[in-house]
């Protein structure tokens, strides 16, 4: 029912300046700890990682996995454990799942481990770098972790320029690094995805189309938690049953929802004009926020990298 997917591309400087800090500072770690979004799990896996941290130990975190359905991060988690890669599905904001990082970390490192300890090398730190793309919640795994708050936490990207060192108890050592992409989204559906989840700057980017591109996903796949989140119709989530004179010209139909959307919440504008840009806002914040319902936007494909 979606139709083509939005052209998005946003590599700020900054990033290539945290490519090179991830490759100068690869050797002070042990594990690297990748970030990604439990909605968007090949979306937010950046290719350039693979390339990056070649020769280290990695563990994925799935992240917000509480906004996720959870039969999808189901899949998700089986994908990895048939391609060999440690995984959990956390909640960075709550803590769920985050229990399992330390013990999964040291039993991924149980060999280097045992190595140091039989050359007399006991209470060695742990040392993990963390990484993922932009607003995937690094910041507020380092806040879950640490024993007092110490990552500044918005919910937009590119909040963490720098690289920082926290301690935890035991022995264990998180390098945090700032979120970074890659030059080109080879993929149009790779940028819209990260657009959707606010992993690319909104600065960048149309956000009524934005919003009426999501609303076209959501009406597709989870009908029922938009309907019913924003007071719709069915009918109104059924793109055959919209008349077709509304989707000619200027309104195609994710504007229409997004006209719904702002009538059924009195959105106006002086003259009595639907506000669709207040709608948008509306759409993406709830979405970023988890307020639609528990949703996925990929599943994982046989056979495919993860």
């Amino acid at each position: 029912m979606a139709g083509e997917p939005l052209s998005i591309q946003w590599f700020p400087g900054h990033m290539a300046k945290t490519r090179r800090l991830m490759k100068q500072n690869l050797k002070l770690v042990n594990l690297v700890v990748e970030l990604r979004d439990c909605r968007i799990p090949r979306s937010s896996r950046n290719p350039e990682i693979d390339k990056l941290v070649a020769g280290k130990k990695r563990v994925v975190l799935l992240n917000k996995s509480d906004m996720a359905d959870p039969a999808a991060t189901r899949r998700w988690l089986d994908a990895f454990e048939k391609s060999g890669i440690p995984a959990l599905a956390v909640d960075c904001r709550s803590g769920k799942g985050l229990g399992g990082l330390i013990p999964l970390a040291r039993k991924v490192l149980a060999e280097e481990i045992e190595r140091k300890q039989a050359r007399g090398m006991v209470n060695v730190p742990l040392r993990m770098m963390i990484v993922g793309v932009p607003n995937v919640g690094k910041s507020s795994l380092i806040n879950r972790l640490a024993p007092s708050k110490r990552a500044k936490v918005e919910d937009r990207p590119g909040v963490t320029r720098g690289k920082q060192w926290v301690s935890l108890k035991d022995g264990v050592e998180l390098l945090d690094m700032p979120g970074v992409l890659w030059p080109k989204f080879e993929d149009k559906r790779v940028g819209e995805h990260l657009a959707f989840t606010g992993a690319v700057k909104d600065d960048v980017i149309d956000i009524e189309t934005l919003a009426a591109r999501l609303a076209e996903r959501l009406a597709s796949d989870y009908p029922k938690q938009m309907a019913e989140r924003y007071k719709l119709d069915h009918a109104a989530l059924d793109r055959e049953e919209i008349d077709s004179e509304t989707l000619s010209g200027a309104a195609p139909f994710g504007f229409e929802l997004l006209a719904q959307i702002a009538r059924g919440r009195g959105m106006l504008l002086s003259g009595g004009e639907l506000s669709t840009e207040r709608a948008a806002i509306a759409l993406l914040d709830e979405f970023r926020d988890g307020m639609i319902g528990r949703i996925s936007l990929e599943i994982p494909a046989g056979g495919e990298k993860v």
